[in-house]
């Protein structure tokens, strides 16, 4: 079976089972502040887990796309993916561990066909300090499921993964008791971290076998069920919701219990093929086939970066098939991280120009079975990434041009808090890289203020900077972390306490909410040059810590139409929570490059501070500015429009406020 064969199986072997097929949630959980995405199959379904009645009833199953992007970091083994389905069923308050086990047993061995020797499971060991006692109960089940299929089944009592580790496992051992880092579940994670009044209990977690020849022994000790390496591999989890925690931080039995099953779709796909691979199976082989393709190269010779890009481009296609764009905000940039890993990932085969073209269409064929009611814009998935590559080519060339500077200069130029102005000869290590004597002769460390301008000035992330400089063996200095975040802060204080003459015009005063007034009315002369008309200018401004008044040049009386989607795109980009930052640049490569607006430029110094609001690339807002302004405008407030009006011939006024 493939893995879209054995999500229809699934589904239907839990309806012949009494289950009601519920529809997925999406990755994005609406009204959900908590998490940036789905996670697993059980939290859209916490509340009725949690004791509200579900109205499809008490037995319930689904598939669900999920996504944890705490495993980025490890994706390029061959089992982390940032993205993944979860085959799910619940009992609530029907059924408990007998028919739980036994059932999902049966479709792992009679429907899969999974040789039933190939799999292991996992109970709990109980917890004397709060009298919960030993899940032998599930272990007996295991037990007389195992000796039904020809296999003597014998227990092992293992306690802690480390304990595992150096014992392994003994001549016909096939159930094994952990502790609560193992086989208990709770929202709060371990026995003692369980919020009070919530649903817990032990689970038993399957695991399949791949050989002792999978088994890195001087790198991940001996091999068991819970032990890391290749040998096994978690394929389903079986969580029996039994106690609950009472205000005293003891426990007591539940009168109805749960129970909440998850099996990962792309691992029992992998062990159904055999392999230990994930990305062999039928929703990532053809996407690293076609990479094999483009890049000439061969996976075996490759697998971290075929890995990381099927991975990164299948999470980033079903976000935009969802309606996600790329942003700099909390899940857009998720996504927009993700793109970016790929792009760079395939720079490393020597794709050096624009693929997702290729790419995105295999990953949509591959999930035409996922329902509509979440993959609501499967036809503007492909332009929004499309869109998204190249702006980051754009992005990524000026990076790069610059990062290759920094290689080329020589080591007796220094970097430091003074040289954040924009580089044009190209970076330099740092005073203190050179002060430790850790340059030499032909090498060049950069520091975290040279990060730091890659970033802010050329909009390059901290992290794909690191990734890169590993890449291309380019040395870091030991503490350029630090520097990167000293440079972030004096940026931050420079904006604090920018001076007062180039504001005395318009800004009462440096207060926090004044402040804010004065980074809202940038966003007003933004908006106002987007709806109305993009000739409006700053015609003066008066912002204090209880309103700004702002006057624009135009020949009409703005209808209440016009003010409300003013106001609303001021909103917008508000609740968007864009950056906001600055720097200081040669007065022509202000004008002329970053087409900054101004108004004096005649008056301006040749060295000027100029603030950009959103990507650097497509900035929502540029202007020559003095500041100072907050550093991302989800601190602002609601904006509001409290007076339209005349202040002289062609010259319009507005009064807002903050709410």
């Amino acid at each position: 079976m493939d893995a879209n064969e054995i999500r229809q199986k699934f589904l239907e072997f839990q309806v012949k089972k009494g289950h009601k097929i519920i529809q997925p949630a999406p990755l994005v959980l609406e009204g959900d502040p908590t998490t940036l995405f789905t996670g697993s199959g059980m939290q859209p379904l916490l509340p009725y887990l949690l004791g509200k009645e579900h109205p499809e009833g008490k037995r319930l199953t689904d598939a669900q796309p999920s996504m944890r992007l705490q495993d980025i970091e490890d994706v390029g083994d061959p089992r982390h993916t940032t993205v993944f389905e979860m085959l799910g069923n619940w009992s609530l308050g029907d059924y408990f561990k007998r028919e739980q086990i036994e059932n999902f047993f049966e479709f792992l061995t009679k429907v899969v066909g999974l040789d039933p020797s190939k799999i292991y499971v996992t109970c709990f060991i109980g917890d004397e300090k709060y009298g919960i006692p030993k899940d032998t109960e599930a272990a007996e089940i295991w037990q007389e499921v195992f000796k039904k299929a020809g296999i003597d089944a014998k227990i092992a009592e293992i306690g802690s993964s480390e304990n595992g580790d150096k014992r392994g496992i003994k001549e016909g051992e096939r159930i094994f008791f952990y502790d609560d880092k193992e086989n208990w579940w709770s929202r709060g994670g371990g026995i003692d971290s369980t919020p009070l009044g919530d649903p817990c209990g032990p689970d038993s977690e399957v695991f399949y076998d791949f050989g002792e020849d999978k088994q890195d022994v001087e790198k991940y000790g001996l091999a068991h069920p819970a032990s890391d390496g290749a040998r096994f591999m978690e394929i389903g989890n079986q969580v029996f919701m039994q106690y609950r925690r009472k205000e005293d931080g003891s426990f007591e039995e539940l009168a109805h219990k749960n129970v909440d099953f998850g099996g990962g779709l792309e691992r029992i796909a992998a062990a159904a093929i055999g392999s230990f691979d994930v990305f062999k199976i039928s929703l990532m082989k053809p996407i690293i086939d076609k990479l094999e393709e483009i890049s000439g190269k061969s996976y075996d010779n490759n697998t971290d970066e075929m890995r990381v890009i099927a991975d990164h481009i299948r999470g980033a296609y079903l976000l935009a098939a969802q309606g996600l764009a790329p942003s700099n905000k909390t899940q857009g940039y998720a996504m927009r991280r993700l793109v970016r890993r790929a792009i760079l990932r395939a720079l490393d085969l020597g794709i050096s120009s624009n693929f997702l073209s290729e790419i995105v269409p295999i990953v949509a064929e591959n999930y035409k079975d996922l329902p509509d009611s979440i993959l609501t814009h499967r036809e503007m998935a492909l332009n929004v990434l499309l869109k998204e590559e190249n702006a980051f080519r754009s992005t990524l060339n000026r990076g790069l041009k610059e990062l290759k500077k920094a290689v080329k200069q020589q080591t007796k130029s220094t970097s430091g808090l003074g040289s954040l102005a924009p580089v044009v000869t190209g970076l330099a290590p740092s005073s203190s890289a050179v002060a430790s004597g850790r340059s030499r002769e032909g090498l060049v460390l950069l520091s975290g203020y040279d990060l730091f301008k890659l970033q802010d000035t050329y909009g390059f992330p901290l992290e794909l900077s690191v990734e890169e400089c590993y890449r291309q063996n380019i040395e870091l200095t030991k503490e350029y972390k630090k520097e990167f975040d000293e440079a972030l802060k004096e940026q931050r204080e420079r904006s604090q306490t920018a001076s007062k003459g180039m504001f005395k015009g318009g800004l009462e005063d440096h207060g926090e909410q004044t402040v804010k007034y004065h980074t809202a009315t940038h966003l007003l002369l933004a908006a106002l040059q987007k709806i109305i008309n993009p000739d409006i200018i700053q015609k003066g401004s008066n912002t204090t810590s209880e309103r700004t008044r702002f006057d624009f040049n135009c020949d009409h009386k703005l209808t209440p139409e016009e003010i409300k989607a003013v106001e609303d795109q001021v909103n917008e980009w508000i609740v968007a929570d864009l950056p906001v930052v600055f720097d200081e640049y040669d007065k022509a490569y202000a004008k002329d490059v970053l087409k900054a607006h101004g108004q004096f430029w005649d008056k301006y110094p040749e060295k000027l501070k100029v603030y950009t609001i959103g990507d650097f690339e497509n900035p929502i807002s540029r202007e020559v500015c003095g500041g100072p302004h907050v550093e991302h405008t989800g601190v602002i407030g609601h904006f509001k429009i409290k007076k339209e009006e005349s202040s002289a011939a062609g010259i319009r006024r507005i009064k807002a406020i903050l709410e």
